[in-house]
């Protein structure tokens, strides 16, 4: 039986300054000890990626990107490369995030081009798919759609450098969470998806997160799935201690 590192990973959205994210990194570091078979993740806004970046530096706890553009470099204006969050000290990158998708208009075609242009960089990609509350009767539909767009030309192999994660949209940040069996049948879905558009062992392999107004309260029933390898966490991500239980949680 493949074993999958349980990733707890947290999206900090368009919070916290730099100043507040070293103070938060310098309150979580002491309980990141013992951490060998869970995998932490903090995701900052880029404001604050570079100073945590040069803190994180030597320590267990991983550090990511909300987002990236698709090119190298050029007339971009706003826009942050690849390169550029690697010379942070960025390991991973959210790609496709519901907000993205609904606030900012990425479509499957942008999401599937970032997608690319983060493994190329060797960055470490969390691929974000979900359903609005309209869209719950249809939820394997629309993920199956978004699933086929986004991973188009992805071989087994790239597959295993990508995280996924099932975020129902209608829970982020409302106080609803999807019951751990239901999260646990959406994310058993998409894995038998790539069973079948890959192949078992690729399926077995890859790590497949649940983010969805995930809590101290909520986090030990969710990761105790047997499909779910850990969590996306929005607003718990942003103190200290409520993170670290989240955290906790992943080694029960």
């Amino acid at each position: 039986m493949t074993m999958r590192r349980p990733l707890i990973a947290g999206n900090w959205k368009m919070h916290k300054t730099a100043q507040e994210t070293e103070e938060f990194i310098e309150r979580f570091l002491p309980r990141m000890e013992n951490e060998g078979e869970i995998e932490v993740l903090i995701i900052p806004p880029y404001t604050s990626l570079d100073r945590a970046g040069r803190l994180l530096e030597g320590t267990p706890l991983q550090l990511g990107a909300q987002d990236m553009h698709y090119e190298k470099e050029g007339a971009f204006t706003g826009a942050i490369s690849a390169q550029m969050l690697k010379g942070c000290g960025c390991s991973y990158v959210l790609v496709g995030h519901s907000e993205r998708r609904e606030l900012f208009g990425d479509d499957d075609v942008i999401v599937s081009r970032k997608l690319n242009a983060a493994l190329r960089a060797g960055l470490l990609p969390i691929l974000c798919v979900g359903e609005t509350l309209s869209e719950h009767d249809q939820v394997e539909e629309k993920i199956t759609r978004q699933l086929t767009a986004d991973l188009a030309g992805i071989d087994g192999s790239t597959l295993a450098n990508i995280t996924i994660a099932y975020e129902p949209i209608w829970a982020i940040g409302t106080g609803k969470t999807a019951t751990p069996e239901v999260a646990q049948e959406t994310i058993s879905m998409i894995r038998h998806w790539i069973a079948a558009h890959y192949d078992e062992a690729t399926a077995r392999g890859i790590r497949i997160l649940y983010g969805g107004s995930v809590k101290p309260a909520n986090a030990a029933s969710l990761l105790a799935q047997p499909d779910i390898d850990g969590a996306l966490v929005g607003g718990a991500s942003l103190v200290a201690e409520s993170f670290a239980q989240i955290v906790d949680a992943a080694r029960l």
